[in-house]
This record gives C-alpha cells, sequence and structure tokens, in this order.
C-alpha cells in the first residue's frame, strides 16, 4: 500500500491503533496471568492504570479482548547484532553500505519486536572499513523505530590497545558524541586483553556510560582482575557469553563466578548458538546454574539473526527461555524471568509487574500457563508503552475438521470473539 492512498482504520488491538501516551485508555480483557488469576487491565499513558478481576474495569477506551491468552512483562533484548542481521544469504561480502545496514537493522528490530521484545541492545562494529558508517545507520533505525521499540547500540571497536588501538579508542569516544549509549569491546581479540578493558573502564567512566564485553570467559585471572576493576563502575558492566567458564574445573570456575557476584556483573549467555562477536567452541555452554548458584545476574540474548555466525537465528526471547529450560533445566519461571525482568535489569530498565503504576510493557502469549506458551506460544501480541504495537496471529487446522473436534485436538488462533 503506498503512503498516498486511504489507510483502513486499525480495528482495536491491532498495530497502530492508539493508546499510550498521548492517546485513549486501553483495556485488556479476560487475560490469564502466571498465578492463574483471570483480570482484566487497563494501560494509559504508558503505565498499568489498574488490574481487576474479568469484567469488573469498564472500558474508557479501546478494548482488546485477551480470553485464552496468557499475560506477561514483555522480554528485552540483551544481545544482539542489528547491523549483521539477516546477512546469512548474501550472495557475496555483507555490505557495509549505510543503507543496507539500516534496511536490516529497521528489519530486525521489527522482527525481534513482533516476538515481543520491546527493549533491544544491538552491539555495532566501528573502525576498520566501515568507520562510524554502520554505527550511523543503527542509529538511524532507532530513529525509524521510535514509539515500536526501544534500540540502543553498543559502540565495538575491534582494538582499544596499541597504536591500532588509539584509532579504535577515538572512534569510541566518536560513536557516543553521536548517541551510541554503551561501549563495548572484545579483549579476547586484543593483543593486551587487560589493557583493552582498562581503556574501556576509562573510557565509560568519561561518558558515564555502561559497559558490555564479548569474552568467552575462559581465562579465569583475566575475569577475575575485570571484577577487581568493574566493581564499582556505575551504571554497570555487563558480559558475555561467557560459554569458556564451563571448560574450567568446577572449583575456579566457581571462585570466578563468585568474582563475578560480588563486583555486580551481569553474564549474558547464548542459549540459542553464537554470535559474530567472538569465535564460540561447539558443545559448550555457558554455565547457567554454576553462575546463578554464585549469585550472578544470569540473562539470555539472541545473538545472530539469520547471519554468517548463526544462519538460523530467531532472535526470539521465548525460543531462549526455552532453552534454558529444556537444556539448563531451568524452571519455565527462572528461563522466563532471564529473559524479561533480569533483561530489562541488565539494560537499565525499570522494572515490570502487572500491577497499577507499572510500565505498560506487555506480551500477551496464546496459551494457559508459562510451559505452554514456551513450547507453543506462536500467537502474540505485544504492548509497548501501553499502545498495541504488534500482534501475530498464528492459526493450526487438521484436514478432517470433524474429526479434529471429536479428538479434541488443541488449536492456536482465534477463538471467533476477538477482534480481527
Amino acid at each position: 500500500m503506498s503512503d498516498s492512498q486511504p489507510q483502513p482504520s486499525p480495528s482495536p488491538g491491532s498495530p497502530g491503533s492508539p493508546g499510550g501516551p498521548g492517546g485513549a485508555d486501553v483495556l485488556l480483557t479476560g487475560a490469564t496471568l502466571t498465578d492463574g488469576r483471570t483480570v482484566d487491565v487497563r494501560l494509559g499513558r504508558g503505565r498499568i492504570q489498574a488490574v481487576g478481576t474479568a469484567g469488573s474495569l469498564a472500558p474508557l477506551g479501546l478494548r482488546v479482548d485477551l480470553r485464552g491468552y496468557l499475560l506477561l512483562p514483555a522480554p528485552a533484548e540483551p544481545h544482539a547484532h542489528s547491523d549483521l542481521a539477516l546477512t546469512a544469504d548474501a550472495a557475496g561480502p555483507v555490505s557495509p553500505d549505510p543503507a543496507d545496514v539500516q534496511r536490516r537493522a529497521t528489519e530486525a528490530a521489527l522482527l525481534q519486536l513482533g516476538h515481543g521484545a520491546t527493549a533491544l541492545r544491538s552491539h555495532v562494529r566501528i573502525g576498520d572499513v566501515q568507520g562510524l558508517g554502520a554505527m550511523e545507520a543503527v542509529l538511524q533505525a532507532r530513529r525509524a523505530v521510535r514509539g515500536l521499540t526501544e534500540l540502543t547500540a553498543v559502540a565495538m571497536p575491534r582494538l582499544l590497545t596499541g597504536v591500532a588501538g588509539a584509532d579504535g579508542l577515538a572512534m569510541l569516544h566518536d560513536a557516543v558524541k553521536m548517541g551510541a549509549s554503551v561501549v563495548g569491546a572484545c579483549p579476547d581479540l586484543d593483543p593486551d586483553p587487560t589493557g583493552c578493558a582498562e581503556a574501556l573502564l576509562d573510557a565509560a567512566a568519561q561518558h558515564g556510560c555502561p559497559v558490555d564485553l564479548h569474552t568467552d570467559g575462559s581465562d579465569p585471572v583475566r575475569l577475575t582482575r575485570l571484577a577487581a576493576m568493574a566493581g564499582g563502575l556505575r551504571p554497570g558492566v555487563t558480559i558475555g557469553p561467557c560459554d569458556g567458564l564451563g571448560r574450567l574445573p568446577a572449583d575456579v570456575a566457581g571462585r570466578t563466578a563468585e568474582a563475578l557476584a560480588a563486583a555486580g556483573i551481569t553474564v549474558v549467555c547464548l542459549p540459542q548458538g553464537p554470535c559474530g562477536g567472538l569465535e564460540r567452541r561447539r558443545g559448550h555452554d555457558t554455565p547457567v546454574h554454576l553462575l546463578r548458584a554464585a549469585g550472578v545476574r544470569v540473562t539470555a540474548g539472541s545473538g545472530a539473526l539469520r547471519d554468517l555466525a548463526n544462519p538460523v537465528g530467531r532472535g526470539d526471547p521465548l525460543q531462549a527461555a526455552q532453552l534454558l529450560a529444556s537444556r539448563h533445566g531451568l524452571r519455565p519461571d527462572e528461563a522466563y524471568e532471564a529473559v524479561a525482568g533480569a533483561a530489562r535489569e541488565a539494560l537499565g530498565l525499570a522494572p515490570v509487574r502487572i500491577e497499577a503504576g507499572f510500565p505498560a510493557e506487555l506480551l500477551a502469549v496464546r496459551g494457559t500457563g508459562l510451559s505452554e506458551a514456551l513450547s507453543l506460544g506462536y500467537s502474540r501480541i505485544v504492548v509497548h508503552r501501553g499502545r498495541v504495537v504488534a500482534r501475530t496471529s498464528a492459526v493450526r487446522e487438521y484436514c478432517d475438521s470433524a474429526t479434529a473436534a471429536v479428538a479434541g485436538l488443541p488449536r492456536q488462533g482465534r477463538t471467533g470473539t476477538e477482534p480481527a
């Protein structure tokens, strides 16, 4: 549909309906919570205004029927690579042209929004051939999706020490001035890993930025030293994926995890596969249980979204949570918390609970409980700043509908009473 043609009025609950800050109130009706209650939830001015038993809240604006849906705090994506996303099928080298990077980054952000992520942190390479072009492109994408999702950029120079590192450090400062809100690096690839971490922490302190480091965590001395250097830094330090910790002796890994916990460092694991920031050894995972037992905040990111590091990466927080439950043995509520509350905390965002006064950052997934949502949650409705911003509807059909009805087979799709 071209911009010059008339646009249809959005139906209640469809993406683009008014609501949120400065718009009409939105009433979510008949939603199921994880504790089994069925509730109505009123949203207004970007926040949850009221929560009541089903049928107790009168609609003042738009009404969205959530019967058959589980209502959850929206997840967040703490580790993406938007500048490299959707490049797995490229015929030749990945295009560094800013227009191409902006298109990919925008599409990737919208795909991940459709999965439910209303906040996204993207690691962006700077320096070398691309200079600051990729960063400018991702910042343009951030402006394009404003109001739909929150996209923040991490400036990632390749080197920060030596002669080449001087250029990388200068470009890091320029990237922050352009609008990058987080500084990052990959000490494992720098000739002087400790010097790299020191330079990055100094830059972060100068600009008041959070730090996000790529590391496999296989060197316990280096990690412990990082913890000592980063302990007092605010607004915080995140590292990941730290899968190398799983290759260390248990006692060494345990002491290292305790040092990270004491320093308040967050670890982002990548259960869906590797990312473009590091070469990851196949068959090794981040030791989630060991880190959690030591008191480390552990969250989960997607890493690659159909790029060369993971050509089938989905960028889906619910898949990350499902893998945390199936491969790492977390309970469904613990797994979802890792991609929701813990992820938001790692990004410096306000917590979300389905109670009056909290931000209206919500995800409704078809299902009656969290286990079902993580296993079969194809149909989703996403709320950002009190407004429905994305909707995915999946319909399951069988070739013999009479047999399906008699057998009482499960169905994903509309009940016939909810808005189209």
